[in-house]
Formats: C-alpha cells, structure tokens, sequence
C-alpha cells in the first residue's frame, strides 16, 4: 500500500489520483481514480488538463521541440 503519489482537484473539488498499469507489452497506461491507495507520481514526460465538458483529469504528453 503506497499513498503519496500525484493527485488533482478538479474545478468541482474532487480529488483524483494517478495511477498505472502495464499492457501487454510492458506500456505503462496511466489512469486517474478517487483511490488514493498505490497512486503513483507524475512523470515529467505529460501534464495535467481537466476535460471542461466532465471536469475529469486527463494526462497528456510533452511536445518535443
């Protein structure tokens, strides 16, 4: 049981936490729940935005320059 990974609040107070799973290939999917148990940090490689129409988290990667 891990807590203290990376969470959100979205615009209608509610907190999400970040977490993962690996695919069949070894791919980490990232994911968000109201679990706080085994969430995980942020990796540096994507960023928070909040879906406007829902008000759920979604990450979405870095652009390389």
């Amino acid at each position: 049981m891990v807590l203290g990974g990376f969470s959100y609040k979205n615009r209608k107070g509610v907190t999400y936490w970040l977490h993962v799973k690996y695919g069949k290939n070894g791919v980490p999917i990232y994911y968000f729940s109201k679990d706080p148990v085994d969430s995980v940090p942020l990796p540096s490689e994507y960023f928070v935005v909040e879906n406007p129409r829902t008000g759920l988290p979604v990450l979405k990667k870095v652009k390389k320059t």
